[in-house]
């Protein structure tokens, strides 16, 4: 059975850290039904653009968003519309919100098998492959050349292996004291292993992605399916793509490679992808929340955000309390912050004393 190797280190613990903070703010957030759905659609069409640049598609944003809100289902319909592109690149954006929509729809619990990976790599290779190769272990060699230089740099292991690590793959992922393991961390590995062994003639990248994507949704990680980690691996694709050669280039054997450069990564990834959106909820949470109060928008500075949020989760604050919200303010300023938020209505004070405290106005 394959058993990944890999040292929880501090970088890693403190992404995992990140990321659970992030969970806990974004599963509990007060949201609308609406605000949800957006916070959704923007994850899908993020995932969907980003997941196919990365692979050389040549669509804008706008052109995926299209094909999206609008339901395309080939390229003909998308020409209908006025996206004027390759057809490979229309149908690839086509297949990977198909793909989003299968492992949406998933659910959770019960073991992962080689059906749910076919299905997934049919999915995202549907009219762009011959129908024998889709969903299909390759049964030939392939090799990762540069695509300047046009040398070798990656060799995945030969079609006859294939089936056999994918098995020992498969009883790694289904085992109990594999499932023990942090959901974060095997979804990392996961994503690991499928681009490594390259099980397919093509799309492997992708089906990588949305497997890795797969296994944090089943283990209570789908975090309302607000993210896409798609868009911080094409933005940082060096370290991605470095990350992933880091790993396969120390030995020709899988199980005796260190993960722990990749897991550094991936985690990291989804850190900043969740610690984003978290910053995103908590700016909405708290414009509702003065709304609902002063009955219309106020803009605010990022520390003032902070006093209102302290004050949301404490009902008052002192001078004292306010120093070590924003430890790097001066009094004076602390000062002018909240005698804006007196002077929109927010918050109100008692006391006229340094020992005044603040609270939300009734």
């Amino acid at each position: 059975m394959y058993t990944p190797k890999y040292t929880i280190t501090t970088d890693i613990l403190k992404s995992i850290g990140a990321v659970e903070a992030a969970k806990e703010v974004i599963e509990n957030a007060p949201l609308v039904p609406a605000w949800e759905a957006k916070f959704r659609d923007d994850a899908r069409l993020r995932a969907a653009h980003y997941g196919t640049v990365m692979e050389g598609n040549d669509l804008t944003m706008g052109e995926a968003k299209m094909i999206l809100d609008n339901e395309v289902e080939s390229v003909d319909q998308a020409t209908e519309k006025g996206i004027m592109a390759r057809e490979r690149d229309v149908q690839e954006v086509i297949n990977y919100r198909n793909v989003l929509k299968f492992i949406e729809e998933s659910g959770t619990g019960g073991e992962y098998t080689s059906d749910t990976l076919m299905q997934i790599h049919k999915l995202v290779v549907g009219k762009i492959v011959a129908d024998d190769n889709a969903g299909k272990y390759r049964e030939k060699q392939v090799v990762l050349r540069n695509s300047i230089t046009g040398e070798v740099g990656f060799r995945p292991p030969k079609s006859l292996e294939v089936p056999h690590l994918m098995e020992e793959f498969f009883a790694w992922l289904n085992n109990e004291a594999s499932k023990r393991e942090h959901p974060v961390l095997r979804a990392g590995v996961v994503h690991y292993v499928l681009a490594a062994v390259h099980p397919f003639i093509e799309g492997n990248g992708r089906t990588a992605r949305a497997f890795a994507t797969l296994v944090l949704l089943r283990e209570g990680y789908d975090i309302k399916k607000f993210f896409a980690l798609e868009e911080y691996f094409d933005k940082h694709a060096d370290e991605y793509y470095g990350s992933l050669m880091d790993v396969s280039n120390q030995s020709a054997e899988l199980n005796e490679r260190d993960l722990t450069p990749w897991l550094t990564v991936f985690t990291r990834a989804l850190a900043m992808e969740l610690t984003r959106i978290k910053e995103q909820i908590r700016e909405l949470s708290v414009d509702v929340k003065i709304k609902e109060r002063v009955g219309k928008q106020v803009a605010l500075s990022e520390r003032q955000m902070k006093i209102v949020e302290y004050l949301n989760a404490h009902g008052e604050i002192t001078m004292a309390g306010a120093r070590s919200v924003l430890s790097m303010v001066s009094e004076d300023t602390i000062l002018r912050d909240l005698k804006y938020l007196m002077g929109k209505g927010i918050i109100t004070k008692k006391g006229s004393t340094k020992a005044a405290k603040y609270v939300l106005k009734k």
